[in-house]
């Protein structure tokens, strides 16, 4: 009887001390120490529809790009390229974005957020080019529960194709790191937009988990929706996107998310393939 107690009671302590360590690892890294806005490795915006909460560092560069495919339901399939993102550190807490893109199908990417998504009713196969423009600034650090968080203000202006109308986006991001290296971050994204004179403003709210695995690898798991607001015809759209990201450097990563919509103003699946360097 007596050995029976001790026996639980190491068990009792040892349970009791692995629920200890688990909940320590996930809690949120103190980190308001004075480090830079720019991280030990690069961190790329197009990781994931959910834009990162770091930035590019002082005098620093990043350049990313990415391929899509868009796998729609009703319209033709819609490819996005080269979604060219430069960005330039002009002090810790700020940077300079400028970016260009193609696209070519029945509707647009939603997927990288680089225009406000429409749905003609009618197949039509439709090309546009556009540039975007704007800033990202550093808000809070994290220090405990209060995340680290950023704001982003971007301009996209067509320059080639139908439309004419520039759009503009404002996104807020925030997120935590844990002690056991995970990161969950999340964003609502706001864009206006328009379809044939019909000018509405459409809603992004999205939400990651980034988990490494090793040294050079990342997975994420992401749900992010698209919204309209003020439209003749309003659009629901959700998705559920998985992904992995490999560090070839510190400064040199390449990866590649994809994903499915739920709803039938959704597409059916998605495919992002890019990469970022940093110099």
């Amino acid at each position: 009887m007596r050995f029976s107690a001790i026996v639980l009671a190491v068990l009792a302590g040892w349970f009791g001390l692995q629920l200890s360590i688990r909940a320590q690892e996930m809690e949120p890294l103190r980190l308001d120490d004075g480090s830079t806005w720019s991280t030990e490795e690069i961190e790329t915006d197009r990781d994931s529809f959910t834009p990162a909460t770091s930035l590019a560092g002082q005098q620093r560069w990043i350049l990313e790009s990415a391929y899509s495919f868009i796998d729609n339901r009703r319209v033709y399939d819609t490819h996005s390229l080269p979604e060219l993102l430069v960005r330039y550190g002009v002090t810790e807490r700020m940077e300079w974005r400028f970016g260009t893109n193609y696209e070519i199908g029945g509707a647009g990417n939603p997927i990288s957020a680089n225009v406000a998504d429409d749905l003609p009713d009618e197949p039509m196969l439709e090309e546009e080019t556009n540039v975007s423009y704007g800033l990202k600034y550093g808000m809070t650090n994290q220090f405990g529960w209060l995340p680290k968080s950023s704001l982003l203000v971007v301009g996209y202006t067509p320059v080639a194709g139908e439309q004419t109308k520039t759009n503009l986006g404002l996104v807020y991001v925030g997120g935590w790191t844990f002690a056991n290296r995970w990161m969950l971050d999340g964003a609502m994204r706001y864009t206006t937009g328009g379809f044939e004179g019909d000018d509405f403003n459409v809603w992004s709210p999205s939400t990651v988990l980034k988990v490494p695995v090793g040294e050079h690898w990342k997975t994420h798991v992401e749900y992010f929706g698209v919204f309209s607001q003020g439209r003749e015809r309003e659009t629901v759209q959700h998705f559920i996107s998985p992904g992995a990201h490999y560090l070839i450097h510190r400064n040199l990563e390449i990866g590649s998310r994809f994903g499915w919509g739920i709803g039938e103003d959704s597409p059916n699946f998605f495919v992002n393939i890019g990469g970022g360097i940093r110099f």
